[in-house]
């Protein structure tokens, strides 16, 4: 099961900035526990919605070279708001420093322009069949996974959506 949490990107400038979109909603399963009686966003998923923005942006710098992106570090991370259902958070990621397989964003979340969640994350990049000891069919795995996101790509950008 895929955990996709960016429902639309809305502008990109590779190897510089992404903008996209998460609405919450009430059929998200999670909210009928988190809280009963006031349904919000989790932060860690607010957190993570930042990540996917971010993980999008080096797919696409990197022209989808790299089958996984994983998150390294989280810093500086501070919650302001809520997001409850009906709501729209916007998510900002730009790239701060790139070194190797390591790229650190700084990253935001807002509603209606107050920000309600902000962090400077770490993500690695990185192929199954680069890792020393990988199996025989780890490229073809990588290969499939890369396929996959491209194809995701394809559905999440949307330019001039509203």
């Amino acid at each position: 099961m895929r955990f996709n949490l960016i429902d639309r990107v809305t502008a990109v400038r590779p190897g510089e900035s992404i903008t996209g979109v998460k609405a919450l909603t009430r059929a998200e399963e999670y909210l009928g526990d988190h809280f009963p009686g006031f349904a919000v966003m989790p932060g860690v998923l607010m957190v993570e919605s930042m990540v996917q923005a971010s993980a999008w942006l080096l797919r696409i710098t990197d022209d989808f070279s790299h089958a996984n992106i994983t998150l390294a570090e989280a810093k500086a991370v501070k919650f302001n708001s809520f997001i409850t259902p009906g709501q729209t958070l916007n998510v900002t990621a730009e790239i701060h420093k790139r070194d190797g397989d390591r790229t650190t964003f700084k990253t935001s979340g807002s509603r209606d322009g107050v920000t309600c969640v902000s962090a400077r994350l770490t993500l690695l990049c990185e192929n199954r069949a680069d890792r020393p000891g990988a199996p025989s069919d780890a490229a073809a795995k990588d290969a499939s996974l890369r396929d996959w996101y491209r194809r995701a790509w394809a559905e999440v950008y949307a330019p001039n959506a509203r």
